[in-house]
């Protein structure tokens, strides 16, 4: 199950329906495609299957390929722990029949959009200016392409947050994202791609950065771009990039082809591991969050009056330099952020408190998701 899934180990503990005999557990062992939750056995675990990133589970060339977005839960829903799933960073969930909106009529912005930086939100403004805002995301590239998974700098569950903080920037509108496998595109020529776009997307413009390219072998730039989303009656914006004015004097950055001083996901990768947390927060335009899945088992988790201890397995997203910071927030919800100090060693992460908070009356639930929030000072 877990070559199929890759649900980690430290989630064994939670009560998700993952018991060896369980109708969902043979769901994704076999890693069967259903569209319809007909199967009585399968209803009361309908919720997780919708959770679960169907990439892992599709290898058959004859698979039919979703695009679309999940549609955001309802308002007051806490966030459960299938919603960070996901470590790797280009496993992203492809919905389910029933769960696609349509991006007719809208603007796509056209990028990789791991961080989530503050170049990614200049996209996603100048595609509100014209229109609905979206982003286009590529499910399984990583695995496609034979990368090494790695942590994504946004947790899975977080990147909803992150859209709605860029409501006030796109006209008080939060961009939605899509995904698309990017098996079924990756062999398209430029042309292909643009006209897939058009007739089987319906949108009704694109807005990509001035180094985007695009097609089979990036063999596309973006002059043309322009040419064709011309011809096929697309409307095509070319953002400059957001450059990094701001960059640490101790953080060193690889040069190679793309890297021309514009604020990238690389930087921010770079800044993160080199601990320079005021660095990072200006890349991207807030502060980072990490996040982690909180099991009440002691074999996982070590709780004091206050102080928490926690593995890295633990992790969701991608961690900072390790080290000692000042001037944390935890957030057991998005409502509650209680002041503390976070030290990552080579395997753990702890979490103290500044001596009033007992977390054992904060965190009292079997099974949580939690934030923590750096400061910009390393301390």
């Amino acid at each position: 199950m877990a070559s199929r899934c890759k649900i980690s180990q430290h989630l064994k503990n939670c009560d998700l329906g993952f018991c060896s005999n369980s109708p969902i557990r043979r769901f994704i062992s076999t890693g069967n495609r259903i569209s319809s939750f007909s199967n009585s056995s399968l209803k009361p675990y309908r919720n997780c299957i919708h959770r679960i990133s169907i990439s892992k589970l599709t290898t058959s060339s004859s698979s039919h390929h979703r695009i679309g977005f999940r549609k955001p839960k309802s308002a007051g829903k806490s966030q459960t722990i299938t919603d960070c799933f996901s470590q790797q960073e280009d496993d992203r969930e492809v919905p389910l029949e029933g769960d696609v909106v349509s991006v007719a009529g809208g603007i796509v912005a056209l990028g990789k959009f791991d961080a989530l930086h503050v170049g990614h939100r200049e996209l996603a403004i100048q595609a509100s200016k014209a229109g609905t805002p979206f982003l286009l995301s590529f499910v399984g590239m990583a695995e496609v392409l034979g990368w090494d998974p790695r942590a994504p700098v946004v947790a899975k569950c977080d990147r909803k947050r992150v859209f709605n903080s860029w409501a006030s920037y796109c006209n008080d509108v939060a961009p939605a994202e899509f995904s698309v496998e990017f098996s079924s595109i990756r062999h398209l020529s430029p042309r292909q791609f643009v006209e897939k776009l058009s007739k089987e997307l319906g949108v009704r413009g694109v807005v990509a950065g001035e180094n985007y390219r695009f097609g089979y072998k990036a063999a596309g730039d973006v002059t043309e771009l322009v040419r064709l989303c011309e011809e096929y009656g697309i409307e095509a914006n070319i953002v400059s990039s957001v450059m990094d004015t701001t960059q640490s004097p101790g953080i060193t950055i690889p040069t190679n082809t793309k890297e021309r001083g514009q604020v990238s996901s690389t930087r921010v990768r770079h800044a993160l591991a080199g601990g320079d947390m005021k660095y990072v927060s200006e890349l991207l335009g807030r502060k980072h969050r990490l996040k982690f899945i909180l099991p009440e088992q002691g074999a996982t988790i070590i709780k004091g009056k206050n102080r928490i201890s926690a593995p890295k397995s633990c992790l969701l997203n991608l961690q900072p330099k390790d080290g000692s910071y000042g001037n944390c927030f935890l957030l057991a919800d998005d409502n509650n952020m209680l002041p503390c100090r976070t030290v990552i060693d080579s395997t753990h992460i702890h979490i103290e408190s500044d001596g009033n908070v007992s977390w054992n009356e904060v965190l009292s639930q079997d099974c949580r998701v939690i934030s923590i929030e750096f400061d910009t000072s390393l301390g």
